[in-house]
């Protein structure tokens, strides 16, 4: 992903928008740090800081845990949609390792505070009862972003608008490493993901959720 922000930002982009629909759409940065020396001391954009309105900041801090590992984002942009601005949040995968996660969370006061988001978001994504322990493993990295996206659609007054980006790239060569070599690598995948989660793909938020499947090389005879 950073390769493409680096290098095929242009490629990129019309990737996105031909998905989305959008007109425009613009990258923030990284930021700095001295923490993370994988990322040559820049780190990715974690959960919702760079929205700077006090009133979110506090109501998220009441919705999600902020200690532990927040959600952090493989690219945040801004999208033109219908002639009006809205967040993008872009979780990219590259392996089927990447996909599976469980809650790590062993505050009994994160938890609690997890399970009443889950339960919050469960009623904007799914259809009938879908159990929390579903939401927690093994697909914890997806539900804590679409959780994401229900706080800013739903528990903020007025709405934030925001979408949440997909990317699932095929094609890398990795040893030990399951990597899907084409698109439809990743279909039954997401469709694991969707049941396990009990997601309803008409709900109106999730047509907010958006996939797209890139190569990593669109041309690979050269």
């Amino acid at each position: 992903m950073l390769r493409f922000l680096g290098y095929h930002r242009q490629y990129l982009s019309k990737q996105v928008l031909d998905i989305i629909g959008g007109k425009d759409i613009s990258w923030l940065d990284f930021r700095f740090s001295k923490k993370y020396a994988f990322l040559n001391h820049d780190r990715e954009l974690v959960g919702l800081e760079l929205i700077k309105d006090p009133e979110v900041t506090k109501k998220w801090c009441e919705f999600w845990p902020q200690i532990g590992t927040s959600q952090n984002w493989d690219a945040i942009g801004k999208i033109i949609y219908n002639d009006h601005e809205e967040w993008l949040f872009v979780e990219a995968k590259a392996h089927l390792g990447e996909v599976r996660s469980r809650c790590g969370a062993v505050s009994p006061k994160s938890i609690d505070k997890i399970n009443v988001a889950f339960r919050k978001t469960i009623q904007s994504f799914c259809v009938g009862e879908t159990p929390i322990e579903n939401w927690l493993s093994p697909y914890y990295q997806t539900a804590n972003r679409l959780a994401s996206l229900h706080f800013l659609m739903k528990e903020c007054d007025p709405a934030i608008s925001a979408r949440i980006l997909f990317i699932y790239f095929y094609g890398d060569q990795r040893p030990d490493t399951e990597c899907p070599q084409q698109e439809a690598d990743w279909y039954q995948v997401i469709e694991n993901i969707e049941n396990r989660l009990g997601i309803d793909q008409s709900s109106e938020l999730y047509k907010r959720v958006h996939h797209t499947y890139m190569p990593i090389n669109p041309n690979q005879t050269n």
